[in-house]
């Protein structure tokens, strides 16, 4: 026989869980519309927008898959959730561990043509803090078919076999391990298919309660307003720069998971509907590059109907090995267009990864008259017809990375 007193407590805290959690939606709205925003009808829908995205990330996060006895590998961003400046050629995916606990994973590395595994900290950012370990595909041993196994935990396995297995091994304050895999060919590269199993919790999972509910509840709706906010903070110190290249860690102190292999530069751009943005510069050898392209927030823009990127695979170089970069609301038809989306600022990246050197786009703003008038060659090569296969062509490997 229930109680009643017992029901009705849980009752209240479901119902002033579920009205705190969205007060506090309501409230991280404020954001979009403080000081310094720009005043571009697109920019703010797009903010709003991040926000209700966002709910979803911060509810697999902080709830959905937060406990590190049953943890699930789940990818983060995709074409419909993103932030921080997430990478058009990526699939991030990861799940929640601990330094106590080991684990297994186990499945098959795919073909993407850079692949990283990294495991973190807690710390100071919505993404965590410090880097404890690292490894790339080079030092992981996949078998020919391209399965692996994964071995993490605090020691390392006695029996562990290296010449088939992996190991990474964890510290106390382990919380998270992340898995990168950046498509240099959207559709001819496959992404990893993989499990991780818990090898060191024999207990059931656990049933949801309404207190449970209500942190998570809680954590999540604070998750959301601390992500977009930090982020928005983040990118006004790139803003008083326009144009200038430089990596997180010129501007911030607070430890992040960086990408391994090299950390990406980044510049604020400001290009009003008249004026173009050309960007130069002379790729270095690289096993991998990308140029990522997106809005105030730190999205990329719309990866799947519009042009947002270019990399080691889809760029065309000029004939003495000079990459040209257009930035403009028209297509012009240059051989490597970025499409602002209806965007006049934002963030555009760099990303050289396992390079004997770090070089930095020349920028140069001008008229669209200018353009016309004084670099009329690099416009005029890439019709409509062919646009749309590459938009195609973009959009079929979209699916095969994330799926239908």
């Amino acid at each position: 026989m229930s109680n009643p007193d017992k029901l009705e407590n849980e009752n209240a805290v479901l119902k002033n869980a579920w009205h705190d959690f969205c007060d506090d939606l309501k409230a991280s709205g404020d954001l979009i519309f403080r000081d310094g925003i720009p005043e571009n009808a697109t920019t703010r829908a797009a903010g709003m927008r991040l926000l209700a995205r966002n709910i979803s990330l911060a509810m697999q996060f902080q709830m959905e898959n937060n406990n590190p006895d049953f943890p699930e590998l789940l990818h983060y961003f995709d074409p419909l959730r993103k932030q921080g400046g997430d990478n058009t050629d990526a699939h991030y995916s990861g799940a929640p561990i601990n330094g106590q606990h080991s684990y297994r994973i186990y499945g098959n590395r795919g073909t993407a043509k850079y692949f990283a595994i990294t495991i973190l900290e807690d710390g100071n950012t919505p993404w965590g803090g410090g880097v404890v370990n690292t490894r790339l595909a080079k030092d992981l041993h996949f078998e020919a078919d391209g399965s692996f196994e994964l071995l993490v935990g605090p020691e390392k396995p006695a029996d562990l076999d290296e010449s088939k297995s992996n190991w990474m091994q964890t510290s106390a304050d382990t919380y998270r391990i992340t898995f990168r895999q950046f498509f240099a060919d959207w559709l001819g590269e496959k992404p990893m298919q993989a499990n991780i199993d818990c090898l060191t919790n024999q207990n059931p999972a656990p049933l949801l309660t309404p207190n449970d509910l209500a942190e998570g509840l809680k954590k999540s709706s604070h998750w959301v307003n601390w992500s977009s906010t930090y982020w928005a903070d983040m990118i006004d110190k790139w803003k008083v720069q326009p144009n200038t290249f430089l990596s997180y860690g010129e501007l911030e102190k607070n430890k992040i998971d960086f990408t391994p292999g090299g950390a990406p530069i980044i510049a604020y751009w400001q290009v009003p509907k008249d004026e173009v943005l050309l960007l130069r510069v002379t790729p270095p050898n690289a096993s991998y590059w990308a140029v990522e392209f997106g809005n105030y927030w730190w999205e990329t823009m719309d990866y799947r109907n519009r042009f947002s990127s270019t990399n080691c695979h889809h760029a065309e170089l000029e004939d003495n090995g000079e990459l040209i970069v257009i930035i403009s609301h028209q297509d012009l038809g240059a051989k490597n267009w970025l499409d602002p989306s209806g965007h006049e600022e934002g963030y555009i990246t760099y990303r050289w990864i396992d390079c004997d050197h770090y070089p930095k786009p020349v920028p140069e703003q001008m008229s669209l008259d200018d353009l016309h008038k004084n670099h009329a060659g690099l416009i005029s090569h890439v019709d409509q017809q062919q646009r749309q296969a590459q938009l195609n062509e973009r959009r079929a490997g979209i699916t095969q990375r994330f799926g239908s």
